[in-house]
C-alpha cells in the first residue's frame, strides 16, 4: 500500500470514527438555549478542543505505548476491537457505550454536561479516534509522516466544524432518519477498517497467520 492510500485510509477512518453527523443532534439538543454568537464560539472551541487532542495522541503515541507496555500489533489488536464495538453501535443508529456510557448520555439530557465536554471529549475525540491515531503515528516515518498525520487531524476537525456550525440546516433537511441513514453507512465502513486493523495487528502478534 502506497504513503498516499495509508493517509487517505487513516483520513477516512477517523472520519468515521469521529462521525459528526452523530453528534449533530447531541448538539442541538446541547445548545438549545443559545444564541448564535455561543453556538458559533462552541464549535470553534470543539473543533480546536479535537484537534489538540488527537494532535497530542499522534505526538505522545509512542509515549503512551511504552508507559502501558504494549506493542504496536498487540494496540491494533485491541484498538481494532474498540473500531469494531463502535461500527456495531454505529450500525444501529446509537453512539454506543464506548463512546457514552448510559449514565453520561443521563447527564447529558438533565443539562449537568454542556459544551466541549460530552461533544469534543469523549463523543467525537474518544478511545477510537485516539486509538486510530496512536496507530497511525507509529508507522515511522519521520518527521514527514508525522506532519503528514497532523494534517489529516487537521482535515477532519476542519469538517468537524463544518457540520457542526451547519447543524441546523443539516438537521433540517436531514431529519433523524438521514442522520442515521449517514451514520449507518459510516458504522458498514467504520467495520470493514477495523476487521482490517485487527488482521494487521493478529499477523504481526503471530506470523503464522499470514502463511
Amino acid at each position: 500500500m502506497s504513503a498516499f492510500q495509508e493517509y487517505l485510509r487513516f483520513l477516512v477512518t477517523l472520519t468515521a470514527v469521529l462521525d459528526p453527523f452523530l453528534a449533530v443532534p447531541i448538539f442541538l439538543t446541547v445548545t438549545a438555549s443559545y444564541g448564535v454568537p455561543a453556538r458559533v464560539a462552541l464549535v470553534r472551541v470543539v473543533a480546536i478542543t479535537v484537534f489538540v487532542v488527537l494532535a497530542v495522541a499522534a505526538l505522545l503515541g509512542d509515549t503512551i505505548l511504552t508507559l502501558v507496555g504494549a506493542s504496536l500489533s498487540a494496540f491494533r489488536v485491541g484498538g481494532g476491537l474498540v473500531l469494531l464495538l463502535m461500527a456495531l453501535a454505529m450500525l444501529n443508529a446509537q453512539a454506543g457505550g464506548v463512546r457514552q456510557s448510559e449514565a453520561e448520555a443521563a447527564e447529558l439530557e438533565s443539562g449537568e454536561l454542556r459544551g466541549v465536554v460530552p461533544l469534543a471529549v469523549p463523543l467525537l475525540a474518544g478511545p477510537g479516534a485516539i486509538s486510530t491515531t496512536i496507530i497511525a503515528a507509529e508507522k515511522g516515518g519521520g518527521a514527514a509522516h508525522l506532519a503528514a498525520i497532523l494534517g489529516c487531524i487537521a482535515i477532519v476537525s476542519l469538517l468537524t466544524w463544518i457540520v457542526l456550525r451547519a447543524a441546523d440546516a443539516i438537521g433540517n433537511r436531514l431529519g433523524t432518519t438521514g442522520l442515521n441513514i449517514a451514520t449507518r453507512l459510516l458504522g458498514l465502513l467504520l467495520a470493514a477498517l477495523a476487521i482490517q486493523t485487527m488482521a494487521e495487528g493478529l499477523k504481526q502478534l503471530f506470523p503464522g497467520l499470514a502463511a
